[in-house]
C-alpha cells in the first residue's frame, strides 16, 4: 500500500507534468496568434510539428528572446500553481488602442484560490479568481493532444470572424498570478487592457487530469 508521502510525491509529479503541458501550450499559442493575426510578416516564422499539426513559430531574434523571457518565468509560476490566467493583447502602434485580447484561464483541480492578486506585466498582469474545480478523470496523452489540437484548429479558424488588423500592431503578454508570487524586477504593474465595447467569443476548452484551460477572444468591432 502506498504511503501518504508516496501519494503526495506522485501527485506532485503529475501536477508538474500537467504544468509542462499547459506551459508548452501557452508558448505555441502566443506564436500562433502572432502568425495568424499578421502581427509580424509570415516570412518571420518557421514551421515545426507539434500536436500532430504544422505550427508556426517566430524566427525573429527579438520576438524569440521576448517569448523565451516570458516562458522562463511562466514555467516557474505554473510549477508553483500560481497562475490563473495568461492574456495576449494586440495593440495598434498608431493609436495605442487595444484591438484584440486573447485570454486563457487556468483552473487547477482541487485548488481553492483565496489569496487576492495584483496585476502585472512585462508587460505582466497579476490577478486571480477563485480557481476551484472538481477533479478530472485520468486522461491519456493522446486524449489531451486531441483536445489541444482541436483548440488550435479553432484559433486558426477564428480569422474567419475576427476583423482584419489593418494598421501596424504590437503585442504584450499579461499574466494573472497569485498575490504572493515572486515577481522579477522587469515585470511591471498593468491594467487589464480590456477591449472597449468589444465582442467576446468563447473557444473550446482543453484539460489534463490536473488543469483545465478555457479560452476567450475579445475584439473590437470594425467601424
Amino acid at each position: 500500500m502506498s504511503s501518504k508521502k508516496e501519494q503526495a510525491k506522485t501527485h506532485k509529479l503529475a501536477l508538474r507534468g500537467s504544468s509542462k503541458i499547459v506551459s508548452e501550450f501557452f508558448e505555441y499559442s502566443i506564436n500562433t496568434i502572432l502568425f495568424q493575426r499578421g502581427v509580424y510578416p509570415a516570412e518571420d516564422f518557421s514551421a515545426v510539428k507539434k500536436y500532430g499539426l504544422t505550427m508556426m513559430v517566430s524566427a525573429d531574434d527579438q520576438v524569440k528572446a521576448y517569448i523565451k523571457k516570458i516562458m522562463t518565468q511562466l514555467k516557474d509560476w505554473m510549477y508553483g500553481s500560481k497562475i490563473s490566467s495568461l492574456v495576449v493583447v494586440i495593440t495598434s502602434k498608431e493609436t495605442g488602442e487595444n484591438v484584440e485580447r486573447w485570454q486563457f484561464d487556468v483552473n487547477i483541480y482541487g485548488k481553492s484560490s483565496k489569496s487576492k492578486s495584483s496585476k502585472k506585466s512585462t508587460d505582466k498582469e497579476n490577478s486571480s479568481g477563485d480557481a476551484t474545480a472538481e477533479a478530472e478523470p485520468e486522461k491519456t496523452d493522446q486524449e489531451i493532444q486531441q483536445e489541444i489540437q482541436a483548440l488550435f484548429r479553432q484559433i486558426t479558424a477564428s480569422v474567419s470572424f475576427l476583423p482584419m488588423l489593418d494598421a501596424d500592431c504590437t503585442f504584450n503578454v499579461l499574466v494573472y498570478a497569485d498575490a504572493d508570487s515572486e515577481v522579477p524586477a522587469e515585470w511591471g504593474d498593468s491594467d487589464a487592457r480590456e477591449i472597449k465595447n468589444g465582442e467576446k467569443v468563447k473557444l473550446r476548452p482543453f484539460s489534463t487530469s490536473n488543469h483545465k484551460v478555457e479560452t476567450i477572444v475579445s475584439y473590437r468591432l470594425a467601424e
